[in-house]
């Protein structure tokens, strides 16, 4: 649990390589996640191109982390799902597994919102060439943190309601 108390947005990173062994702990992470009647919608994209990085930097006036990023994976659900209405729930539920994966290595990152705004999910869709059965769902920066800094405590005991 100690990630969940640790990880904050990471927006400057390093130049120093993602190990592949790390970037395979962190996607098998996303896909230990649950989901709706164990659906597993997801997909993943990998990007170390440093072309394709700046041109997902830009897909949005929020993606401009991803520009000095040494990886950016991009999660897809498939539209063909038994509960299609779910998936985007189960990709956060992954990506939040990956996050803390990420974090409990030593790395740091940044959810970047697309999905699910259509011209974003269509713009990254053609920036890295998946299929329309994909739909992107966000961009996650990640690498070796080039900043730090505390985490926030956001308990807040008035938003609890007791009943019973």
């Amino acid at each position: 649990m100690d990630s969940i108390f640790h990880r904050v947005s990471i927006r400057k990173f390093t130049d120093e390589p993602v190990a592949e062994e790390d970037l395979t702990r962190i996607l098998r992470a996303g896909m230990q996640a649950p989901s709706a009647v164990n659906q597993q919608p997801w997909e993943f994209y990998v990007v170390t191109n440093r072309d394709v990085i700046l041109e997902l930097s830009k897909a949005t006036m929020f993606s401009r982390p991803a520009a000095g990023a040494p990886v950016v994976i991009v999660p897809c659900f498939r539209t063909e799902t038994r509960l299609p209405s779910m998936a985007e729930i189960d990709m956060a539920i992954a990506q939040e597994n990956m996050w803390l994966e990420t974090d409990s290595l030593g790395l740091g990152g940044v959810m970047l919102g697309i999905a699910p705004e259509r011209s974003r999910m269509d713009k990254v869709r053609r920036i890295i060439g998946a299929p329309d059965s994909l739909e992107p769902f966000c961009l996650f920066a990640l690498g070796h943190p080039a900043e730090s800094r505390p985490q926030q405590d956001r308990f807040d005991e008035s938003r609890i309601h007791r009943i019973g």
